[in-house]
């Protein structure tokens, strides 16, 4: 197995909204960490810590952070004069040639900002094509084991560029800034539906096929319709109506209650519960609490977390601490298709102790 060139400058990407508290993630990490923004880049910090990249990444696998939404080293780092980079000039240099594990996957990810005659696909393919001929490591898109990621900025002054080789786990999402992208279905009912498929995917939710989810606030029927996708049975509550094309479905059941009126009437066993409500974050963590017994003990829950701009944090921690005392595994990431919220996954047991 190859090694990754060690380096202590990184980049890190968070939603603008939530830099701040990104940036404290960052300096809780490593205190001594230089932390700058970029501003032509909203959402992205440059960083060089007194810990490598690869620290850092290790530490943030294990606990992953919950506003810092991806992060990836530099290796390689040049400026040109303004309107003068041209494809020829993006190549490699052999520290990061020599580094790429021709045994593994890689993939060209590419951000660019600002006023460029470049596109993202033009750098990817130059730059694959680059290390196929110099390692033979074959290219994967859409899951790559090891990751080129490469950012340009153009500035006033010129034109700045960053590139880095790391493991597809060290960047804290495998996609490029860790911003998710799904194609549009013809039938998609509302946005909130890349919301649940992004969580879907980051917290790896075990789905059963034909399991019994519940669906609490679930009007206009986004997230039913996602559920259904994967083969769940979905109780369906809310007052409100839900979209027209999901009314013929059998494996829809549509409570028109209040998710409180709905408790009272004893329902049965979930395999997993979802949350979309929006209600006050700490009310949202008692709901979950209060429908915590009617979730099966190798089941999950999913909800989002609405966060107030005044006092985010005070709200994030006093929920997390009401729902800590019901479920032993609480995740919190703010997703790339989150907005003023942070989407949390539940279980009330451990993976490893629900497969004993």
């Amino acid at each position: 197995m190859r090694t990754l060139p060690d380096t202590h400058t990184w980049l890190g990407t968070a939603n603008p909204e939530f830099l701040e508290l990104a940036i404290r993630e960052i300096e809780a990490a490593d205190a001594e960490a230089a932390v700058h923004r970029l501003e032509s880049a909203p959402g992205l910090v440059w960083v060089c810590s007194q810990r490598s990249f690869a620290a850092l990444a290790q530490d943030w696998q294990v606990a992953p952070p919950i506003f810092l939404r991806h992060i990836c080293p530099v290796h390689q780092e040049y400026y040109c004069s303004k309107g003068s980079l041209t494809l020829p000039q993006l190549s490699l240099n052999d520290e990061v040639l020599k580094s790429l594990d021709p045994a593994l996957t890689f993939s060209v990810q590419t951000r660019l900002f600002g006023e460029l005659n470049l596109k993202p696909f033009q750098v990817n393919q130059a730059l694959a094509e680059q290390v196929i001929s110099a390692t033979g490591s074959p290219l994967e898109v859409k899951d790559p084991q090891q990751i080129l990621s490469v950012l340009i900025l153009a500035l006033a002054d010129g034109i700045r560029v960053f590139i880095g080789l790391s493991k597809a786990a060290q960047n804290l999402s495998n996609w490029a800034g860790g911003i998710h992208r799904f194609r549009r279905d013809p039938g998609q009912i509302s946005r909130a539906e890349f919301k649940l498929l992004e969580a879907l995917q980051v917290f790896r939710v075990p789905m059963v096929r034909g399991g019994r989810a519940l669906d609490l606030g679930a009007a206009p029927g986004g997230w039913t319709r996602v559920l259904r996708q994967y083969g769940q049975e979905v109780t369906a509550v809310d007052p409100a109506e839900l979209d027209g094309r999901l009314a013929q479905d059998p494996g829809i059941h549509h409570r028109r209650l209040s998710a409180q009126a709905y408790l009272a009437r004893h329902p049965g066993q979930f395999h997993l519960i979802l949350n979309d409500m929006r209600m006050d974050g700490c009310d949202s963590a008692r709901l979950m609490v209060a429908f915590a017994p009617h979730l099966e003990p190798a089941g999950a829950g999913v909800m989002t977390l609405k966060l107030p701009g005044h006092c985010r944090l005070q709200v994030l921690q006093q929920a997390l601490g009401i729902l800590q005392g019901t479920f032993p595994v609480v995740k919190a990431r703010q997703l790339f298709h989150n907005r003023s919220e942070v989407t949390l996954y539940l279980r009330k047991e451990s993976p490893a102790s629900s497969s004993s």
